[in-house]
């Protein structure tokens, strides 16, 4: 039973990982002038829809059921990107924020393939790798435009 529950709260680590950068990227667009980072802002989002999308249906698949973020945390969120933007709009500032919450997803991403990894479902934890790889990727692309 533990190794179920585990393996749940990896999964939903992994959906709300991806919903947050989708409801990032989505907020962040419209204040992203820049071509060549809203298109690489673009690629970014195609990726974490993958993810959310194989995760939500890894849960369909073991009868699971996965929470978006609340409404709350995402005014939360375009708020506080609309004042970081309403400062500073550049492509070093955004490329910055995005850095910023790739690198919490990272590691919380991290703590939790390490906590699940001992019979975990190797499926779950493919995907969570999979997450992980991207967004490490993800960061590494986002340093050209700093």
């Amino acid at each position: 039973m533990a190794a179920i529950k585990k393996d749940e709260e990896l999964l939903a680590e992994v959906y709300r990982n991806a919903h947050y950068a989708l409801q990032s990227i989505a907020d962040i667009l419209p204040e992203t002038e820049d071509e060549a980072l809203k298109e690489e802002l673009k690629k970014m989002h195609e990726g974490y829809e993958h993810i959310s999308g194989k995760a939500a249906q890894c849960a369909r698949e073991r009868g699971l059921e996965l929470k978006e973020p609340g409404p709350i945390k995402k005014a939360m969120m375009w708020s506080s990107i609309k004042m970081n933007t309403m400062k500073d709009d550049s492509r070093a500032h955004i490329a910055e924020m995005m850095t910023q919450g790739t690198v919490m997803g990272i590691t919380a991403l991290t703590r939790s393939i390490g906590d699940s990894r001992d019979g975990a479902d190797r499926e779950i934890l493919s995907i969570a790798e999979d997450l992980l790889h991207m967004e490490e990727d993800y960061e590494e692309r986002l340093k050209a435009y700093l």
